[in-house]
């Protein structure tokens, strides 16, 4: 097992849901008793969440303000309840990592191939997001996809990005993909299968296309990928880009965006998705599998990357604001990346109730794919790939998949 990070989440000390001031906030503005019910919806989440903090800040009669507070934690007992049972849980995530076959700066290539297995399996790649630690995939005891997928005769790898360092801080997507993706890719012997969860879907086909007559790659598959970002709401992926201007200084003095602006951006597209889930866990019986394994989702989802800044104004500008995959306009090296080109098999998953990626922006990605296999699965965004129901959603019907190639 790794040694602890000083930032990974753990009983008494977990900061998540985060950033909470804002998620409370939030859940302080849905009240219908409150005053600040009048604010108007349609304003945008920038002058949503400064207003809340205005309002709060501005209130000039402490008892006004103590008033204001206890009237938030009366009408949402439950989301305070959720959120301090998360923070008092005393799981702690004991995964061991596999063997390290290849690295590069902070990047890894971790090898879950079953010791005793051989190397006979078919080898699969997998890509995850660089804004979420790669541990989703191995994420718990009898919650990790990975080791399941070896237990099934695969022989899985796993690229870990890790944090941005000094290097990374200047990459682009093109140094990503054309660089530390297809490195790690190299250091694999004998032919590969692509799998790029999120965001890393998007370069897991960038790196296929690219690979295209080598006979590298065998087959891609795509899980909860966005392609067309304006397929669902084109508005509400412009307010993700009309962010970056107020995010310029940040990114120019840190060379990243941080961990807790991420979190911000990606509150937009499920303003009150955050509060739901915890109302939803102060209910459930904490000694059971489901809510062991909603801890274990917390923390993984609060023990974020930060994303190197020339990465962010890549994909806040060009994929939300322009669009620039679904427009047919996103380069990888100068070459455009383009679905329809792809000439090897694909295996699609798009969840029915991903609110982080809507259906309609992957089902533009897997209807441009000439040998698409699709599945829709009953799950949501990360529940698809370490939810209870995981094994029957996505994890064996991916294994059929790999065996018939």
């Amino acid at each position: 097992m790794s040694p602890p990070r000083p930032e990974a989440p753990a009983p008494l000390s977990r900061r998540g849901p985060r950033p909470l001031l804002l998620h409370l906030s939030r859940a302080w503005l849905k009240s219908s008793s409150s005053t600040a019910a009048s604010l108007n919806w349609n304003s945008g989440w920038q002058n949503l969440w400064l207003q809340s903090l205005d309002t709060l800040s501005q209130a000039q009669d402490p008892e006004k303000l103590r008033a204001t507070l206890e009237e938030t934690l009366r009408t949402d007992r439950a989301l305070i309840a959720g959120i301090a049972a998360y923070r008092a849980d005393p799981y702690v995530r004991e995964m061991r990592d596999p063997p390290v076959l290849w690295e590069e700066q902070e990047t890894r290539l971790l090898d879950y191939g079953e010791p005793n297995s051989g190397s006979g399996g078919p080898a699969v790649l997998f890509v995850p997001s660089l804004i979420n630690r790669a541990y989703i995939l191995d994420l718990m005891e009898n919650a990790s996809m990975l080791r399941w997928l070896a237990g099934e005769g695969l022989h899985p790898y796993l690229l870990d990005w890790g944090w941005p360092g000094e290097v990374e801080r200047h990459f682009t997507l093109t140094d990503y993909i054309a660089g530390r993706l297809e490195r790690a890719l190299a250091a694999i012997p004998g032919p590969v299968i692509l799998a790029g969860y999120c965001m890393g879907g998007l370069l897991a086909l960038a790196a296929a296309l690219r690979a295209q007559g080598t006979g590298k790659i065998t087959g891609l598959a795509l899980l909860a990928t966005p392609w067309d970002f304006h397929a669902a709401d084109p508005e509400a992926a412009r307010r993700v880009a009309e962010a970056l201007p107020a995010l310029e200084p940040v990114l120019q003095f840190n060379g990243t965006l941080p961990i807790d602006a991420l979190n911000t951006i990606f509150a937009m597209v499920d303003p009150f998705g955050v509060g739901n889930k915890f109302r939803d866990y102060a209910g459930q019986d904490k000694t059971q599998p489901r809510a062991r394994r909603f801890v274990a989702m917390e923390d993984w989802l609060a023990d974020g990357v930060p994303l190197a800044a020339p990465v962010a104004r890549e994909t806040l500008g060009g994929w939300y604001g322009a669009n620039t995959p679904g427009r047919g306009q996103w380069r990888v090296a100068g070459l455009e990346v383009n679905p329809a080109a792809l000439t090897i098999p694909a295996f699609c998953a798009i969840p029915a109730r991903d609110r982080l990626v809507p259906a309609a922006s992957a089902q533009a990605l897997a209807e441009k794919l000439p040998h698409a296999t699709v599945i829709e699965p009953s799950a949501g965004h990360i529940g698809m790939v370490a939810g209870t129901n995981a094994e029957s959603a996505l994890w064996r019907p991916f294994a059929v998949w790999v065996h018939n190639l």
